[in-house]
């Protein structure tokens, strides 16, 4: 691929953001503006033209899956030596060759869970919690940490801070020290520790820094808005005194403030470099002009918020059909049973038009409201996964697949991937039929079916060794195959994903916003969480919200958000429900 094949394509605004190769560059991109592409063209164009060696970029996100697909998308386009990790990865990778050398030894054992560990802390100190306090604690404390607080910065603050009630500021201090005690006797580290002793490692080691710093001279951090002021303190200790430095990110999607992610850093970046190169990603190609309208109109006036245009008209990107102009929705329902079974009537009938299940998106607040919307689509045929449950890659018969392919790979064959692929599944049980019952047998279909869908779509001339190879890199990244089932997932867990139809349940005053957020700034995360949900809708947006809340005689109000946006809505079906 040539360097100006690379720029082919892009819009005005991602083209200049692939040519600003050097210095400091911000990104503000908007949702479905394409900012994948634009990072992704902008790193393989500055390899194609010399600028870039590929072993000296770091592109650096925050999930496994994001980390999978630039890896998968760079090297289609040329730049496959680039590395692509998430912070933690990269930070554990360091710490682990530069430990024996520093501290001597073996890195001492990463927690899986803190849960457990902060038990026997409150045990230490004659305190028993249940689960949801323990789980509580465990977001505590990775707060702390991610704060770069110390315990007694901690004390400091702890008392205008959200804490279980049967822990008052003295407690929680005592239990923060009592779980860091017991953590050191066990020799053992959690994922905070891993940025922690990276950082504390670079700050105190001038020749590890150098090392490290002589490895990676250009980096790309994608969502920066999702930042930490940890992972802000590493990555200016990787930078040093260089500025060759790529952030990308939508102040409009800054949810996790309660992990200690601000948007400021984003917002400040030309500030901070009054040399930087700033671009404005805003044309939206992922939404219809209804749905892109409904998001601006919820983020209208907001702080640090672009303003989306839909990209009718124009050429779509590539690989995108033009969406189809249908307008977003609301509906009240009666009661949660009526709202589950009324959202599963549309997909059912959406199903039968032709829809594919996975093409299709329930949203809510929290995770209990999932549930209902299980029950619901069971009744009435419907295949779903719970987005957040078992890992795809995690399944027996996955992993039995892997193994069986691996094995298979060793033999030299001639026949086509596809031929191959299918004979391992068919042993496993997999059929070209789809299983007429549900439950454990569809759902050991779907898994091994999904394996098949990869192996079809595989680029032609793939060998089952390539195949093979790309399943257990997509295993080591998490980056799951799409299986033929509608998706049930929170708000917060659909971030960064898409979908034709997206249903937004529970639209109501106490789930959105949530109960406990009070102040200004926590309605204003809440209000950036029903943004995330919108802006993950192609072609069709449902929103809905239902009157009747269980065990309280008091009818819920429907949220302030529906409230701004109903008058922009069609409501046609909010009679119908009721009756």
């Amino acid at each position: 691929m040539t360097a100006q094949s690379l720029l082919d394509g892009l819009d005005d605004e991602q083209r200049v953001a692939a040519e600003a190769l050097l210095g400091p560059v911000c990104l503000l991109a908007g949702a479905g503006t394409g900012k994948t592409r634009a990072i992704t063209h902008r790193i393989a164009y500055g390899v194609a033209t010399g600028v870039y060696p590929p072993g000296r970029v770091m592109a650096l996100t925050f999930t496994s899956r994001a980390a999978g697909e630039l890896r998968g998308r760079l090297r289609q386009l040329g730049a496959g030596g680039v590395s692509a990790r998430t912070f933690h990865a990269s930070a554990l990778s360091q710490l682990g060759f530069f430990w024996p050398q520093v501290v001597g030894g073996t890195m001492p054992r990463i927690l899986e869970s803190k849960g457990r560990l902060i038990a026997h802390a409150a045990e230490s100190l004659k305190l028993k919690l249940d689960t949801p306090t323990l789980r509580d604690l465990a977001a505590e404390i990775e707060w702390r940490k991610v704060s770069r607080l110390t315990l007694d910065q901690y004390a400091a603050v702890v008392e205008g801070r959200a804490t279980p009630d049967s822990l008052d500021a003295t407690r929680m201090v005592a239990l923060h020290g009592a779980y860091e005690r017991v953590k050191d006797e066990r020799r053992q580290i959690d994922f905070e520790d891993v940025l922690l002793a990276t950082a504390g490692m670079l700050e105190s080691e001038p020749w590890v820094a150098q090392q490290v710093r002589e490895q990676y001279r250009f980096f790309v951090v994608d969502e920066y808005q999702d930042v930490s002021p940890l992972q802000q303190a590493l990555l200016e200790l990787w930078l040093g005194d260089r500025q060759d430095v790529c952030v990308v990110g939508d102040a409009s999607q800054t949810i996790y403030s309660f992990a200690g992610a601000s948007s400021d850093l984003l917002l400040s970046f030309p500030s901070r470099y009054p040399n930087s190169t700033v671009v404005r990603l805003e044309q939206n190609y992922r939404s219809t002009p209804a749905i892109v309208e409904t998001a601006n109109q919820l983020m209208r006036d907001r702080a640090g918020s672009l303003r989306l245009r839909a990209a009718v008209g124009s050429e779509p990107a590539p690989g995108k059909a033009q969406p189809k102009v249908i307008a977003p929705s609301v509906t009240t329902y009666r009661d949660d049973r009526a709202e589950a079974r009324g959202v599963a009537g549309q997909i059912a009938d959406l199903v039968a038009a032709g829809s594919r299940p996975q093409d299709i998106a329930v949203l809510y607040r929290i995770n209990v409201q999932g549930a209902v919307l299980e029950a619901a689509l069971g009744d009435a045929g419907i295949g779903y996964q719970l987005k957040g449950g078992k890992r795809f890659f995690d399944l027996p018969e996955v992993k039995q697949t892997l193994m069986m392919l691996k094995g298979a790979s060793v033999a030299n064959t001639v026949e086509p991937l596809f031929k191959t692929v299918s004979d391992v599944l068919r042993s496993l049980g997999w059929t070209q039929e789809a299983p007429e019952t549900r439950g454990a047998v569809r759902d050991r279909w779907e898994s091994l079916n999904a394996i098949m869908g990869l192996a079809e779509s595989a680029v032609p001339g793939t060998t089952l060794r390539q195949f093979s190879d790309d399943l257990y890199e997509r295993s080591a990244g998490q980056h799951e195959p799409t299986m033929d089932a509608v998706t049930l997932a929170t708000l917060h867990s659909a971030k960064g994903l898409e979908w034709e139809t997206v249903f937004v349940i529970g639209l109501s005053e106490g789930l959105v916003p949530i109960s406990y957020a009070k102040t200004p700034a926590a309605v204003d995360e809440e209000r950036r969480l029903l943004y995330v949900g919108v802006t993950r809708a192609r072609e069709r947006l449902h929103l809905s919200f239902a009157e009747a809340a269980p065990k309280r005689s008091t009818p819920r109000q429907p949220s302030r958000f529906l409230a701004e946006l109903r008058s922009r809505t069609p409501d046609a079906a909010a009679t119908a429900s009721r009756r």
